[in-house]
């Protein structure tokens, strides 16, 4: 099979429905549980954003560890997430996906928070510095490619090309190209993000986004797109098809927004991260 042969574009009606029917006697436990780790000093907000959008798409429980010094105790925009000490998240029994990236840093603790969970049997989500400290180390890089459980990277363009080792106008030259060069170099899921994200798996087949707008050229959202595929891993779906689910309804949420006159300028994270549980409920009837 040729790469042109084995690229898809996604389109709604793969996602229809979503997710498993929610049953009148559901309770929290069957809905899984989330863990998003990052928000060194002066990021805070992106580890933020991650978890109330897995919590927004679904997840059952979600928990928000961040390195900064002064870290909040409680987050009172969304007072559902529990917030912990980074070293409490090791404690936790019944988690399905860890979110580790958003706002991390590039310390020697968060080196070896990545170095700890890479050796866990527990899908992870990769973004941001996690992915840097991945292209400057190549011992991190062994470790990913070495994991048994499910591992998912969401790079966007310059974070590509580190971890490629080539020019980001290389990567931007063919990103079909990249994202499964790097999809099955490290044996994971990658969504190379950006206009028309590229959703690549390690066996090689590749899925175009037909969803999304220059709206999501702003801050946050990646941390956004991390927190939906993560709360879709929680819920019970497959690594790769809550990429795909996600990347989707990311950026239709995006796109539903601007109908209703909501961007493209101007458009937040927060709000694509709101949108994004009403387009998931759509799909879902």
């Amino acid at each position: 099979m040729t790469i042109s042969e084995a690229i898809r574009l996604l389109k709604p009606t793969m996602f229809q429905p979503a997710l498993p029917p929610r049953h009148p006697n559901a309770h929290k436990g069957l809905f899984g549980s989330v863990a998003v780790i990052g928000g060194d000093d002066g990021m805070v907000g992106a580890a933020l954003l991650a978890a109330r959008a897995a919590l927004l798409i679904g997840a059952g429980r979600v928990y928000a560890a961040m390195l900064c010094k002064e870290a909040p105790s409680v987050d009172l925009m969304q007072p559902e997430l529990m917030l912990r000490s980074v070293s409490a998240i090791r404690q936790l029994t019944q988690l399905n996906v860890l979110v580790l990236g958003p706002g991390l840093g590039q310390s020697s603790e968060a080196m070896k928070l990545l170095e700890y969970w890479l050796a866990q049997e527990v899908c992870l989500l990769l973004d941001a510095d996690a992915l840097n400290l991945i292209s400057q180390h190549a011992h991190l890089s062994d470790l990913v490619k070495n994991r048994s459980a499910a591992t998912i990277i969401t790079p966007h363009p310059a974070e590509a090309a580190r971890l490629l080792g080539v020019s980001v106008a290389e990567v931007q030259q063919d990103r079909t190209v990249s994202a499964l060069k790097l999809a099955q170099s490290l044996r994971v899921s990658c969504v190379l993000k950006g206009a028309g994200s590229v959703c690549a798996h390690h066996d090689g087949v590749v899925f175009i986004n037909s969803s999304g707008n220059a709206g999501l050229a702003s801050a946050g959202t990646g941390d956004v797109l991390s927190g939906i595929i993560a709360g879709l891993v929680a819920q019970g779906l497959d690594a790769f098809d809550a990429v795909k689910l996600g990347v989707y309804v990311h950026g239709a949420a995006a796109d539903a927004l601007v109908t209703q006159g909501i961007g493209p300028v101007g458009l937040t994270a927060s709000e694509v991260a709101k949108q994004a549980r009403d387009i998931i409920n759509q799909l879902n009837r």
